[in-house]
């Protein structure tokens, strides 16, 4: 399936996809703080894999597969009966199995609505996995780059942002896939997260 979906995944997401990773992303982040975009609006989305919504993730599939068995096939594994350690049985109502060699496509499916919005909107951004940072250059536009993508991540992809780890930060005060840029944005590797 990754060759149907990667050519729609937009240039800055870098998560699980042949030929990006983080080296990738830091590079892109370098670029826009050499450009001058140096207010991060740093978005975290809370137990993101927990609670994607499974009827517009195989809405968003079917866009692109045709094979109804296929998508039957995932339908039946995102909703398969887990087992707690108290040996009891659960069924998933939201959010994607972890850990499976397709949990990272249909977390970029997932998010790759979010990616679209941040393009229209024209805005800067990098993407790793549920990492998401946007860059903007007016300390105006800051908070309302905050409020107007948490709203649409609440209100259109039923996810959730985490106030707690969320906010509006210099770029010395990111830990991006556990980096911290320096004054110079070089990258530098932290132990935090």
């Amino acid at each position: 399936m990754e060759p149907i979906f990667d050519p729609m995944f937009h240039d800055s997401s870098h998560g699980f996809r042949r030929g990006r990773g983080a080296q990738t992303a830091i590079a892109q982040v370098r670029e826009y703080l050499q450009a001058g975009l140096t207010t991060v609006v740093d978005i975290d989305l809370a137990k993101f894999f927990d609670r994607v919504n499974h009827q517009q993730l195989l809405a968003k599939l079917s866009e692109k597969i045709q094979d109804k068995r296929v998508l039957i096939l995932i339908g039946r594994m995102l909703t398969a009966r887990g087992m707690m350690p108290d040996e009891t049985s659960v069924a998933t109502e939201e959010g994607t199995p972890q850990g499976g060699p397709l949990s990272p496509l249909l977390s970029n499916v997932g998010l790759n609505e979010l990616d679209e919005e941040l393009a229209r909107r024209g805005l800067r951004f990098v993407r790793y996995a549920n990492d998401c940072n946007i860059f903007v250059g007016s300390l105006r536009a800051r908070h309302r780059v905050m409020a107007s993508i948490s709203g649409f991540l609440e209100k259109r992809l039923r996810l959730q942002v985490n106030t707690e780890k969320s906010a509006v930060r210099r770029p010395s005060e990111v830990h991006f896939l556990r980096f911290r840029f320096s004054r110079n944005w070089e990258a530098s590797a932290t132990s935090c997260l």
